[in-house]
């Protein structure tokens, strides 16, 4: 039994109203095609640029540099980082360029995602999956010929997995979709120990589900701020088909698990006080922010104060915080 304990719900794969979002956006798509030169090359820039989630990516090189640290007890090759971090970019980008090229049709109905590149014409759907699929081939090449080929397939790996899993089988089908989803998101963890030492072992699958069990919890609140879009569209996020209180109380089980997982580090010798200390602070934490939305789920508290994005936030330092921990540990100890 999954920890969500909630039913999978199917759904149809192109939700109502999608044909007549995607006639607008192709005619957004046509209309300016013809004009493309018109466009200022800045704008066409930033809008390639957007099509990666520069702001998603920052989060997954931040699980994926400490661990490289964690794997070399001290300060690795920069200009191993360096391309670790390169062609974790270009892969992450790839991934989220061909999951807005899958998603568009949908996209252009969310309020939180109507200003997107395809959305708003400023690229064309063909752009954007050239872009994509060029990005995973380059990115692929560069783990496996500047670092080495066993990142080189977990960074596809994690690629494929999220547009293929979690985009095309999975956001559409199930409320469990972020649970399974989230895997892509773990995955950098693994790169990360790999291009150092060009192998595996039970650090990073720790860390690994850290993440898998942050990653739920993570976003789970940002879906109830924005339970309406996901509703509109059909997409089955949990807090879609089942109540705050039975969100919360999720989220608080999965809260418990990933902070019991994140203290196992030091037990099997990988890290020292340090990173106990500040694993135990900032896991404390969170549970305190957890059980409080829990608490006011419980009490039927809606809108603005239920306060659900005061962990979301709270998720994002608390990852960084214990990952600069993962990396500060090794010289103290």
């Amino acid at each position: 039994m999954s920890l969500s304990g909630v039913c999978v719900t199917a759904v149809e794969s192109r939700p109502g109203g999608t044909s007549q979002a995607l006639e607008a956006l192709g005619e957004g798509v046509l209309g300016t095609s013809s004009s493309r030169g018109q466009r200022p090359f800045g704008a066409r820039l930033k809008a390639f640029v957007a099509l990666t989630k520069p702001r998603i990516i920052e989060l997954l090189l931040i699980t994926t540099v400490p661990v490289m640290f964690l794997a070399q007890q001290g300060v690795p090759d920069l200009k191993l980082v360096l391309l670790t971090c390169l062609g974790g970019f270009l892969s992450a980008g790839g991934a989220n360029a061909l999951n807005m090229y899958i998603d568009r049709d949908i996209d252009a109905l969310m309020e939180r995602t109507s200003q997107r590149p395809l959305v708003t014409g400023m690229v064309s759907p063909r752009e954007c999956l050239a872009f994509g699929i060029a990005l995973a081939v380059v990115s692929t090449l560069l783990f496996g010929l500047a670092v080495n080929w066993l990142s080189a397939w977990l960074s596809l790996g994690a690629l494929l997995f999220y547009v293929v899993v979690y985009t095309m089988i999975l956001k559409r089908r199930t409320s469990q979709n972020i649970v399974w989803g989230g895997i892509a998101g773990c995955l950098p963890v693994l790169i990360g120990w790999s291009s150092v030492t060009n192998s595996m072992s039970w650090a990073p699958v720790i860390l690994f589900l850290v993440m898998f069990f942050w990653t739920p919890p993570h976003y789970w609140p940002l879906s109830m701020k924005v339970r309406d879009d996901y509703a509109r569209v059909g997409v089955p996020m949990l807090p879609v088909v089942a109540s705050n209180k039975v969100v919360a109380r999720q989220i608080v089980i999965y809260s418990w698990v990933m902070v019991a997982v994140s203290l196992l580090l030091t037990p099997l010798g990988y890290t020292g006080w340090f990173y106990t200390v500040v694993a135990l602070g900032a896991g404390g934490f969170w549970l305190w922010e957890a059980h409080g939305l829990q608490n006011r789920a419980k009490a039927e508290v809606t809108g603005g104060k239920l306060k659900e994005m005061r962990l979301f936030h709270w998720s994002i330092t608390y990852v960084s915080i214990l990952f600069v921990a993962v990396a500060v540990d090794p010289f103290l100890r």
